[in-house]
């Protein structure tokens, strides 16, 4: 579904990609791992055309994601932002229900608001919920409103951008299972980029991760505690000592 090829860029001196090749397989649960200033954001935002890379080539199912049309590329994608990133000045069914209100995707109100309600219910959320504001929510439920809406339109992939971040570990625990579940649902093709190794264990079928600009090691999860790579290996058991030098 996704080929990465060389992908490669830079903010003035500093190679924030150095030549990343990756493909993730349709309807395959990829997740990327990788200490923090990595570049796994800026990978992202390249996927989704936020960052223009500087060399290498982006196919969507075969096709230069550089030459397709935006509005239609973007419509494959759901994204579950870190932090949420609702809109505080909507209800949270307009929040969740936003893409279907606006554009290619337009839906009357009515039928809008029914999928929203819809989609909050398959995250565990109660009908009563989608007239509330999100500053009326908890950190978990905003979390789920984001997961509601990331699904909203039915998109072929989905991005987890830190899923988990700041909640309590039975909340993420909960999340990573919401996101599991509605993954092998939707059939979706889903790209999670994490430090947190228990979301990793929960989410993923294949685990990449991104060290110095490159691909340092790609395989399933399965082989995670036993992949042999030395800088894997002191990432995900947390050692200082290793071949990765902890910035002091």
């Amino acid at each position: 579904m996704i080929e990465l090829r060389d992908l490669q860029k830079a903010f003035g001196p500093n190679r924030v990609l150095r030549g990343v090749n990756l493909t993730i397989p349709r309807g395959e649960s990829m997740v990327i791992i990788g200490g923090s200033g990595t570049g796994k954001s800026v990978l992202l935002k390249c996927i989704l055309g936020l960052v223009t890379p500087d060399a290498g080539q982006i196919l969507i199912q075969g096709q230069d994601a550089a030459k397709a049309d935006r509005d239609a590329f973007l419509a494959r994608f759901g994204m579950l932002f870190q932090g949420g990133a609702l809109f505080d000045s909507l209800t949270v069914w307009q929040n969740v229900a936003f893409r279907l209100l606006r554009g290619a995707q337009k839906r009357p109100k009515a039928e809008a608001r029914e999928i929203a309600i819809e989609k909050l219910r398959r995250v565990g959320l109660k009908p009563e919920v989608a007239d509330q504001f999100p500053a009326e929510l908890s950190g978990g439920m905003q979390k789920r409103v984001g997961l509601a809406r990331a699904i909203a339109a039915e998109p072929e992939i989905i991005f987890f951008d830190e899923p988990t971040t700041g909640l309590d570990p039975i909340m993420a625990g909960v999340i990573n299972e919401l996101i599991r579940e509605i993954v092998v649902e939707m059939g979706a093709t889903a790209m999670t980029i994490t430090h947190d190794m228990s979301s990793v264990r929960a989410i993923a079928d294949d685990v990449a991760m991104l060290h110095d600009g490159v691909i340092q090691w790609t395989g399933p999860v399965t082989r995670l505690d036993n992949s042999g790579d030395p800088y894997l290996d002191q990432f995900i058991h947390g050692r200082a000592e290793g071949p990765i030098e902890a910035v002091r």
